[in-house]
């Protein structure tokens, strides 16, 4: 699946990924108005509600990115109804052609590690047959735990093709106080970057690892330092513009090749008709902002790119 990334930026010339996390307050009234109309003020409606607002956000923008990610607590905080529309959004994406992260964030041990795993980028067993259950191509890992958390989504990632993506610096503000710690002399992320690309050497696609790491936008100084550790390991890259991050700061995770990065943007494109650069496109026509928002965005980190 690393090759498909890999394969989906090149034709789309666009190293960013669409971060698909609804909230309600994102979502225009007459979408909601006609949700809640079938379902009701219930969590079915809310569920109908996200999926109608992915799904009108997606076909206007699914011919300009490689990718997606769409973060599954946004859709959990609605129970099962929330869920039922996080499974439609991937299936939807997957049909558009587009590689899906599932940005879940599990970290856990043994069967429970296994079992995320299996449920998010593998197959079931269920009698004698097996069935996928989310489907995601990768998905975001958290490493704390060790090996014990990360090389169960690794070997079902073997069998399946399928990839994750560690954090390893990240882009909240309090990141530092764990990860800048310094162990043996280096920083705690230096490490994570270092075990990231010897857990990526056992499982590599053609030019890269199955096995990314998440860098956030807002520390360009250590993307750069991560970058050199890790070469061959696809970076995404959160925190691009609500949280920051501009074009001029990312070159530094990128290799020469114009490769190994996948810039996010979350709030910024799905409600950019909130923002005042795109007000003139007004909540019915909420989709089209966000298409010039991925134009913006696309515009912006490669321009950067091409003046390094």
């Amino acid at each position: 699946m690393i090759n498909k990334l890999v394969a989906n930026i090149k034709k789309t010339n666009a190293p960013i990924v669409v971060g698909l996390d609804p909230m309600m307050k994102f979502i225009p009234e007459h979408i909601k108005a006609v949700a809640f109309a079938e379902f009701g003020e219930t969590l079915e409606g809310a569920g109908e509600a996200i999926w109608q607002y992915n799904k009108a956000i997606v076909d206007a923008v699914y011919d300009l990115i490689p990718a997606v990610k769409p973060q599954i607590a946004m859709y959990e905080q609605f129970g099962i109804p929330g869920l039922v529309a996080f499974k439609r959004t991937v299936d939807y994406c997957k049909e558009k052609g587009l590689v899906v992260i599932g940005d879940i964030k599990r970290g856990d041990i043994g069967s429970t590690s296994e079992a995320y795993a299996v449920g998010h980028i593998g197959k079931v067993q269920v009698g004698s047959k097996k069935y996928r259950g989310f489907d995601e191509d990768f998905v975001t890992v958290n490493p704390y735990l060790g090996s014990d958390g990360v090389n169960p989504f690794i070997n079902v990632g073997k069998e399946e093709n399928t990839g994750i993506f560690v954090l390893v610096k990240t882009s909240n503000p309090s990141s530092g106080e764990f990860q800048d710690r310094l162990v043996d002399g280096k920083p705690l992320y230096e490490i994570v970057g270092e075990q990231v690309a010897a857990w990526g050497a056992e499982h590599m696609g053609d030019s890269y690892s199955y096995v990314g790491a998440v860098v956030g936008a807002t520390y360009p100084e250590q993307g750069k330092i991560l970058r050199k550790i890790m070469p061959k390991t696809y970076i995404l890259v959160p925190g691009y513009g609500a949280q920051g991050g501009k074009g001029a700061d990312l070159v530094h995770f990128f290799n020469e090749d114009g490769l190994g990065a996948i810039v996010n943007s979350s709030r910024g494109i799905i409600a950019a008709y909130q923002q005042e650069k795109y007000a003139k496109f007004g909540a019915e026509h909420f989709a089209d902002a966000s298409r010039a928002a991925v134009e913006d965005m696309i515009a912006d980190i490669n321009g950067a790119l091409a003046a390094r």
